[in-house]
């Protein structure tokens, strides 16, 4: 906002000090005026040397980025537009629910928005499509999205107004909360992105939830990673999880801690899910199994940390159709908030659930099977763990969400990455994509 500045004149030349009548000099007038006229003349002057200086650096200097406007991602509102949405939302039964994906072209977005919709439930996407990674592969998942029904709105969950258009449009019974910035080692080059996404963005759409008439059930993706320096294995849910190792474990810790607040303030029903390792097809390029996949197909070499004394790193690798059916089972149980319009009139569920699949696998062993389904030796080379927010294992204790969601994950490392490299040769050699 431009502010109005006020130029004061503290002096005037032969304009007397006390009150009286002041009596004009003809000559020392015409020297004011030639005076005034030399002045005018200089500022004249140097007013069109700046003007000329700033035109000149204009053209000289590259475009700045201005901030987008708020609806840059995509066009949205209009009665077409509603009718999408309403469309898209229509449910199967009664019984069935409504549900906001957001994340919806990521990839458990994509698997957990196929699910709902294939059973009868009213799926509404919602995704900013940024480039984190190739935007063509959330283009080709929100294509495979479109044919079954579910319509991905590009927006952000930090646009408020379009989130309670949604709201107003449809009456969401749940929200699958899945949008967030990814990956452990991208904190250290763009920090602010994870504030934005994950802590900005989640209380965000809290916002619009809590307010909402009535409030939804919330399911939300949290991490593994907010175990972080926890030496204690199985990781259990009661375990502590302040000291996260990365800015991206801090930002989904305290995802966490304002989950709780909202809950406890408002009433909402917040379900939290602790994901560890996700892998499949349609996953996502910054992941070691896929970048893996990639350069040894290409005879690149590729890079296998360890941890001390040469010891192995290892991950509680967990294949996307487990996930799905943990997170179907988080909203299948979730309880219905308490509040209406941002007042709370009860208590309301809190829970947090590990979804993990209990048998850590060595990254050594993840290669291996991968060079067995592809056919191919990988050129290795190991390196020291670096200090950039990995951690040297994880192992998940799921005796939680067995008991109270019945999750129970059956596909092995070797039968999940057969899959995935079957997705991988008929999406990328079957075409000319890039593969990143």
């Amino acid at each position: 906002m431009s502010q109005l500045k006020t130029i004061s004149l503290s002096h005037l030349d032969n304009v007397p000090s006390s009150p009286g009548k002041f009596k004009s000099d003809k000559s020392l007038t015409y020297i004011h005026r030639l005076r005034l006229h030399s002045s005018v003349s200089k500022l004249t002057l140097w007013l069109a040397l700046f003007l000329g200086l700033l035109v000149f650096f204009f053209f000289l200097s590259p475009p700045s980025a201005s901030p987008p406007p708020r609806r840059s991602l995509g066009s949205w509102g209009g009665s077409r537009w509603e009718k999408r949405i309403r469309t898209s939302a229509r449910v199967r039964s009664r019984s069935s629910f409504t549900v906001l994906v957001t994340g919806a072209a990521g990839f458990v977005g994509t698997h957990v928005s196929i699910a709902l919709k294939r059973r009868g439930d009213g799926v509404i996407g919602l995704d900013n499509f940024n480039a984190y990674y190739d935007t063509k592969l959330k283009r080709a998942r929100q294509e495979m999205l479109d044919q079954a029904g579910v319509f991905v709105v590009e927006g952000d969950i930090n646009d408020k107004e379009l989130l309670n258009k949604l709201f107003d449009v449809v009456p969401f019974t749940h929200v699958m909360h899945l949008a967030a910035q990814a990956g452990v080692r991208y904190a250290m080059q763009n920090p602010a992105s994870y504030v934005h996404s994950n802590i900005a963005g989640f209380v965000n759409l809290l916002e619009v939830c809590k307010s909402a008439n009535p409030q939804p059930a919330i399911v939300w993706a949290s991490s593994s990673s907010v175990y972080g320096l926890n030496s204690k294995v199985p990781f259990s849910e009661k375990d502590r999880t302040d000291q996260p190792a990365s800015l991206y474990a801090a930002s989904k810790k305290a995802g966490e801690e304002i989950a709780h607040t909202y809950n406890h303030i408002y009433g909402l029903s917040i379900t939290g899910l602790r994901f560890f390792t996700v892998y499949g097809p349609w996953g996502r390029p910054d992941m070691a199994y896929f970048f893996f996949t990639r350069d040894i197909l290409k005879g690149k070499e590729i890079t296998i940390y360890e941890g001390a004394d040469h010891s192995s790193v290892a991950r509680d690798f967990t294949y996307i159709d487990d996930i799905v059916k943990g997170c179907v089972s988080a909203l299948d149980t979730a309880k219905k908030s308490t509040g209406s319009s941002g007042k709370k009139k009860g208590s309301a569920q809190f829970r947090i659930f590990n979804l993990g699949n209990t048998s850590p696998v060595p990254v050594t062993k993840l290669v291996n099977i991968l060079e067995k389904l592809l056919k191919v030796k990988a050129k290795k080379k190991f390196l020291p763990l670096p200090r950039n927010g990995d951690v040297k294992f994880t192992h998940a204790n799921i005796s939680l969400a067995h008991r109270e969601l019945g999750y129970e994950p059956t596909t092995d490392l070797e039968t999940g990455l057969k899959k995935f490299v079957k997705w991988y040769m008929s999406y990328y050699k079957g075409s000319k994509r890039s593969s990143w």
